[in-house]
């Protein structure tokens, strides 16, 4: 798909407002104790601000395998993003699969809780890139 600038921009805005939204899904999921769903819209969020920052330096990726790989090779490889911040996607993408995917798996409030400040500090790091 072809995005002129203001496309581009208008898309990268949808992007990183959408990772703010999921964020919230994810702490509403964990005030009623849905971990499993919380780990899953925490991954989303971190998602949907990665897919912006590709986007916004103009990367492209179909999947979310390529998603993840584009940001490591870019951006932490480049020393944008921190080894950790690397980790931290591969873990939330782990925990997203496992919920969704295993039979008899749910997360506990102990499993989940601690990515809360984590993915926070994640998308407000790659806000702050985006609009610099």
């Amino acid at each position: 798909m072809q995005l002129n600038e203001q496309e581009r921009a208008d898309m990268v805005k949808y992007r990183i407002e959408k990772a703010s939204a999921v964020f919230n899904e994810a702490k509403d999921c964990a005030e009623m104790k849905h971990w499993t769903l919380a780990a899953n819209r925490l991954y989303y969020s971190a998602f949907h601000a990665i897919s912006a920052l590709l986007l916004k330096e103009g990367f492209s990726a179909k999947t979310h395998s390529g998603v993840t790989s584009i940001f490591g090779q870019k951006f932490v490889k480049e020393g944008v993003f921190s080894k950790e911040d690397s980790v931290l996607i591969m873990h939330l993408k782990e925990m997203r699969n496992t919920g969704d995917y295993d039979d008899f798996m749910d997360w506990e409030e102990d499993d989940v809780a601690p990515y809360f400040n984590e993915v926070e500090k994640f998308i407000t790091k790659v806000n702050d890139i985006i609009y610099r």
